[in-house]
């Protein structure tokens, strides 16, 4: 769910409390994946990036995060389709999702 006020930069996801010893290592996890995105695509290794972004498609929805999921899914098929700037693009979303993120426990 996302923070509704205007003024706040925070992208703010409510997740099962349950989940909270597991969120910080996967979401530092989706950090490091940023890099690996980068050096993909530097070197055109559309299918690496398709399966990174696989991955993500199906883990952030099981972890809450259905805004990853989201970018996943789009990572996946621009990969899938060889578009570079897509991929690229997709990058640039991940990366910002990730700065605003604040994650709230219920």
């Amino acid at each position: 769910m996302k923070n509704q006020n205007p003024q706040s930069e925070k992208i703010r996801v409510r997740i099962d409390r349950d989940l909270q010893d597991l969120i910080p290592d996967y979401l530092k996890n989706r950090g490091k994946d940023l890099l690996v995105y980068q050096q993909a695509l530097e070197k055109d290794d559309f299918d690496s990036i398709a399966v990174l972004g696989h991955s993500m498609k199906g883990s952030g929805g099981g972890y809450g995060f259905n805004d990853l999921s989201s970018i996943g899914r789009a990572i996946e098929k621009a990969a899938k389709s060889r578009d570079k700037e897509s991929v690229h693009q997709s990058i640039i979303n991940l990366t910002d999702f990730l700065n605003k993120l604040e994650v709230v426990y219920d």
